[in-house]
């Protein structure tokens, strides 16, 4: 798209017309799309100046000396009052008078639902329209009772007397009356008329009816000053005077209080509770498990740990505060030498976190971060330094520091003196900064510390009228907004050159943006600083160079629960399996500082390969963080590409082009929201993509590929059969156990469980049996099939009593006609009429196979005996004989000889080499074998085509008999199509690793896809559960339709470096702030909107793919993720 896509297309800037006056006027509908009576207008502007109106009447009242002002508050009071509830059950009455028809022949639905038919001035429709009235009876109530307070206070805080004896001016008295009064008047519409649609929009629906009581908080908050004034204060005051002197009379009490309760506010009680309770459940319960061992011991080590650092901080602060002398400060007072040491830690601390970060300020290029950081060893053996670094601050920032500053708060000469309630704030709100956020709290004392060597021989008002709390509350305030302020100034900064400097963001009104801030830049930068001091996010709409002061918002700018909503698709697995990882590993990371300074609203972007992951920290306290992870979409759009380019280009000149570089080179990146911070060992999957070009259309591979077939089945079924047998062997002890307890059960128990060893059949599908089923009296289009499975049902209870007889060395002898039923189902299925059947000969006698009474030679076969009904393929006798010789008779030796039966108590030494000589025991494997072969292959002998071969792995394998047969056995189709992908992926083996030299190596390659390996397609839900499930290795087959070959994707799973780099919170905050702006308020949900196209320097495609749904659209959103940093 180009740069001068529009902002609003035509439909949503003609129905912003519309909303836009109604926001401003606070709900009167002046601008419809469609022509009205006139006597809608009439009504609106009515309804909107009634407020003035009854409010003129109290005015006039007091002005002629008839009336108090209280009175004249409380008359005007009333009578808005009385006018809301009238108007609220006007409403009521005309929706219970209104009666519903059904309309038919609409033709346009949009504007149908937008327009109104008007009967008459008073009519329920013209009532509904104007007044569309509150969904529950307590909000019609109490936003009554909310308007006739509002109007009562507006009154007597517009009285004109007032306003004359305040500003002693008749003309500012008539602009704050007429304008104060317009102000009342939109409040008073948006309260109990009708709701404007707020620019402030937090979410898409108002259930509680919250957005009209917005306008009315303000005027509230502008009107009730001098209520505040008069009442609230004097209430804190006296409340906060109570608590200090009364309660806690002593000041060494007071220390102690605050102290205790500074440290425990700043820890997580809610995970700290967690774990308790779960610890003593497990502690509790009788069957507790070895493995919740350590995790108690955990809990136990870090409630000894706070009680410790407790103790020790309450002793120190009472021992100081009791015992050390005080006096004025000065350059040789006991407060003063503490002083020094908090500004050598704070030097300290600062340089040991810049040191482990790749760049030094964000501009140069760290020379003691290492250079290759290409792979994790060598990455890991050259930052064992800066590891080393790391420790020695975390000690500083949780032990030294937070000591050291309660020493400098047990000292002041504040706390000496009676107690206040500036004392209380200051000093309560410090002593849980101590440890809620040591950094900034150390920061802040430097400064103050500073400043009071500097001025502690001067009688200013900062030593005279501040004590030492309200001093650091003051730095903290300070603080924090100027670090607002800068990132603000950087994110307009970005916004204003990039709108030229990119090309693709260069639009025609580009120039004359540019003009309009230079030639306003002092407004410009005064609504940046009010945005900063309101700590509200800077809203550049649209995203272009048009700055705005966005609505204060929370740090995560979104309600609702943590992690609660996703757009969950096949990609979200990805990222649930590497988020435990990431998070262990930014334990680290944020415990030593090598992400800088993080606090809550920090935003942190990870990259590898093609996965992207947002990191908001959400809460930080002492020697914990709360941060909730998101996974970005992995589809490759045409934005979310050039943004993702853009960030490995920053990531790759930050960490990977350094070892030819200069010592101190730049970050070339610098205007970019994102800066580099380090690298991260992750353990997660890295993802292989190959052609196998040369590989899948090779003639010799693909010869080779039918021979390993056999052998790989073989493999497969013999592994198969084994498993089971150690199934049965469990079974069989579970059984005797059984008989011993209760022996007259013991058949039933053992019935069941034998039947439940059977391969699954499908009853319901198409198979040679129902052929046999049918009769002339049968319905054919009975979909009843309850005689057939009652039929089915005594067959199986019949061969139960033989199961449980059948003797190791035998199978079970049946009648003639029997055996020829079972063993020659082939001839039922040709003698009946089946539409695609080959056609045979009159007179000619059709081959097929006829399963002769198997007998083995050794007893202990029956172990490995494939089930009956999978050798009963429909090949033809004369194919049989000729594919028996392609049966790989040595490899079967080989296998079988690998084999050990250590689940058998009694056994022949010489067991083993009785099964591998065992023929009857080759022959079902022959028959079972080749049989596959023919579903798959089918009869003929060629080599199979690419095209087949992926269809074939894919399950899509084209149509032959023996594909019905082989279907119709599930469980067998499933072993055989394992066999083919693992052939498939031995024949990629071959091609890029060399032959296979011997059966010993062939043996451990297939071992190795058995436990190591899952070999499927990206789609099955089995690759899922694999990649959630840790499996060391996937392996997938795919084809590239518009390249026209075909791919293969190879999973593995290691530690591999993730790249870590910080985001500018308030570009992120801004942007965001615009996005619930255009969505929510404009409605401006076009795909290709210019506000969410690629944009390089402030990844504004990737920012708005990072905001919760319905905004935007990450694929994955963790919950709130406690990460321990102690």
């Amino acid at each position: 798209m180009g740069p001068d896509v529009p902002l609003l297309n035509d439909y949503k800037q003609e129905f912003f017309l519309k909303r836009f006056p109604q926001t401003v006027l606070g709900g009167p509908r002046f601008k419809l799309g469609y022509c009205a009576p006139p006597y809608i207008y009439v009504n609106q502007i009515i309804l909107f100046l009634t407020p003035w109106v009854l409010g003129g009447v109290g005015t006039l009242l007091y002005q002629l000396d008839i009336m108090k002002d209280y009175y004249t508050a409380a008359l005007s009071g009333g009578l808005m009052l009385v006018t809301a509830l009238i108007l609220q059950m006007t409403n009521l009455y005309a929706r219970q008078k209104t009666v519903t028809v059904e309309r038919m022949q609409i033709q346009n639905t949009l504007r149908d639902e937008d327009e109104y038919e008007f009967s008459s001035c008073v009519g329920s429709e013209t009532v509904k329209f104007i007044i569309p009235g509150k969904k529950y009876i307590v909000n019609a109530v109490f936003h009554s009772f909310l308007a006739g307070v509002m109007c009562g206070l507006g009154t007597w805080y517009l009285l004109p007397n007032r306003i004359t004896l305040l500003y002693s001016n008749i003309g500012g008295t008539v602009v704050i009356f007429v304008f104060g009064w317009v102000t009342i008047c939109i409040g008073e519409y948006s309260l109990i008329i009708n709701t404007a649609t707020e620019t402030a929009t937090f979410q898409a629906l108002d259930t509680y009816e919250i957005t009209a009581l917005m306008r009315p908080f303000y005027i509230f908050v502008f009107i009730a000053v001098d209520l505040a004034h008069r009442l609230l204060v004097m209430f804190l005051i006296s409340a906060g005077t109570a608590i200090a002197s009364y309660f806690i009379p002593s000041t060494v009490g007071v220390v102690l209080f605050m102290t205790g309760f500074g440290f425990i506010l700043s820890l997580n009680l809610s995970e700290i509770g967690l774990a308790f309770k779960h610890t003593m459940i497990s502690h509790l319960a009788s069957n507790k498990s070895k493995s919740s061992g350590p995790r108690i011991h955990s809990v136990w080590r870090e409630f000894f740990f706070y009680l410790t650092v407790l103790t020790l901080a309450l002793i120190e602060a009472s021992l100081l505060h009791h015992f050390a002398g005080f006096s004025a400060f000065s350059k040789a007072s006991p407060q003063a030498i503490v002083s020094y040491i908090l500004i050598i830690l704070l030097i300290v601390m600062w340089i040991l976190r810049e040191i482990q970060r790749v760049y030094l300020f964000g501009i140069f290029r760290n020379p003691f971060y290492p250079k290759d950081v290409r792979t994790v060893t060598v990455f890991m053996e050259t930052q064992r330094r800066l590891m080393k670094v790391g420790v020695v601050r975390r000690i500083l920032l949780t032990l030294v520091s937070p000591f050291a500053m309660i020493a400098f708060l047990s000292l002041d000469s504040s706390l000496q003196s009676l107690h206040s309630v500036s004392i209380c704030i200051g000093f309560t709100r410090t002593f849980r900064m101590v440890w809620q956020n040591t950094e900034n709290a150390l920061l802040e004392m430097v400064i103050v510390s500073i400043v009071q060597m500097l001025l502690f021989n001067t009688d200013v008002w900062w030593n005279r009228s501040l004590d030492t709390g309200i001093r650091l509350l003051l730095a903290g305030v300070i603080r924090d907004r100027l670090l607002q302020l800068i990132s603000k100034l950087h994110f307009a900064a970005a916004v204003l050159l990039t709108s030229w400097t990119e090309k693709k963001q260069r639009r025609k009104s580009t120039a004359t943006l540019i003009t309009l801030n230079i030639v306003f830049f002092p407004i410009v930068l005064a609504f940046i600083a009010v945005s900063a001091l309101l700590s509200s996010p800077m809203l550049p709409l649209f995203t272009l160079p048009i700055f705005l002061i966005g609505f204060p918002r929370p740090i995560r700018s979104w309600p609702g629960p943590v992690g609660a909503t996703a757009c969950v698709c096949s990609d979200t697995m990805y990222y649930q399996q590497v988020v435990p990882s990431l998070a262990a590993a930014l334990q680290s990371a944020l415990a030593s500082g090598s992400l800088g300074l993080s606090l809550p609203g920090s935003h942190y972007l990870c990259r590898f390969q093609d996965r992207l992951m947002w990191i908001l920290v959400l809460e930080k306290g002492f020697t914990y963080c709360c941060v909730n992870i998101k996974g970005l979409e992995l589809q490759e759009t045409s934005c979310h590409t050039a943004e993702a380019h853009r960030v490995d280009e920053v990531f790759e000149m930050a960490f990977e082009h350094q070892e030819h570089a200069e010592t101190f080179s730049l970050n070339h990146h610098f205007g970019n929201i994102l800066t580099p911070c380090t690298a991260l060992p992750v353990r997660l999957y890295s993802d292989a993509r190959n052609v196998l070009s040369g590989i899948i259309d090779s003639h010799e591979n693909l010869k080779q590929l039918k021979d390993d077939f056999l052998k790989v089945l073989v493999w497969i079924l013999v592994q198969y059969c084994y498993k089971k047998s150690k199934m049965c062997e469990k079974l069989d002890k579970t059984t005797k156990n059984k008989e011993e307890s209760f022996p007259l059960t013991q058949p039933k128990a053992f019935d069941s469980a034998v039947e439940n060893l059977r391969p699954i059949k499908d009853e319901d599908s198409f198979s040679v049996d129902t052929i046999a089923d049918w009769t002339d009296d049968s319905d054919l289009f009975d979909l009843d099939p309850s005689r057939t499975r009652e039929r089915k049902e005594t067959e199986r209870l019949e061969a139960a009593p033989r199961t449980l007889l059948s003797v190791p060395g035998s199978v079970e002898m049946e009648s003639a006609a029997g055996a020829l039923q079972e063993t020659a189902p082939e001839d039922k299925l040709y003698k009946a009429v089946v539409l695609g059947l080959p056609a045979v000969d009159k007179g000619k006698k059709q081959e097929v196979v006829s399963l002769p009474l198997v007998e083995f030679s050794c007893s202990y076969s029956e172990l490995l005996s494939i089930p009956e009904e999978w050798r009963t393929a429909p090949i033809p006798t004369s194919k049989l004989n000729e594919m028996r010789q392609r049966f790989p008779e040595d490899w079967y030796h080989f296998v079988l000889s690998q084999l050990n039966f250590f689940h058998l108590k009694e056994k022949p030494s010489n067991l083993l080499e009785d099964i591998t000589k065992d023929k009857a025991l080759k022959e079902l494997y022959v028959h079972g074998v080749l049989s596959c072969c023919f579903g798959l292959f089918g009869l003929d002998n060629t080599v199979p085509a690419p095209s087949h071969v992926f269809r074939a792995y894919t399950g899509g394998i084209p149509w032959c008999v023996g594909l019905d047969w082989l279907t119709g056995k599930p469980e067998l189709f499933q072993l055989a199509l394992k066999a083919f992908r693992y052939t498939f992926k031995l024949m990629v083996d071959k091609a890029s690793l060399g032959p296979v030299e011997n059966f010993k190596e062939l043996i451990n390659y297939l071992e190795e896809y058995e436990s190591d390996w899952y070999i499927g397609l990206v789609s099955d839900i089995e690759w899922q559960q694999a990649v959630l499930q840790e499996k060391p290795y996937l392996f997938s087959l795919g084809h590239d339709p518009n390249m026209g070959v075909y791919t293969s994707r190879v999973l593995t799973l290691q530690e591999l470096l993730v790249q870590v780099g910080k985001l500018n919170d308030e570009a992120v905050r801004g942007q965001w702030a615009n996005l619930s702006w255009e969505l929510l308020y404009a409605t401006n949900d076009d795909e290709e909107r210019y506000s969410i196209q690629a944009h390089p320097v402030l990844l504004r495609n990737l920012t708005v793919q990072a905001a919760d749904p319905p905004l935007g659209y990450p694929v994955y959103s963790s919950a709130s993720l406690h990460v321990p940093l102690l």
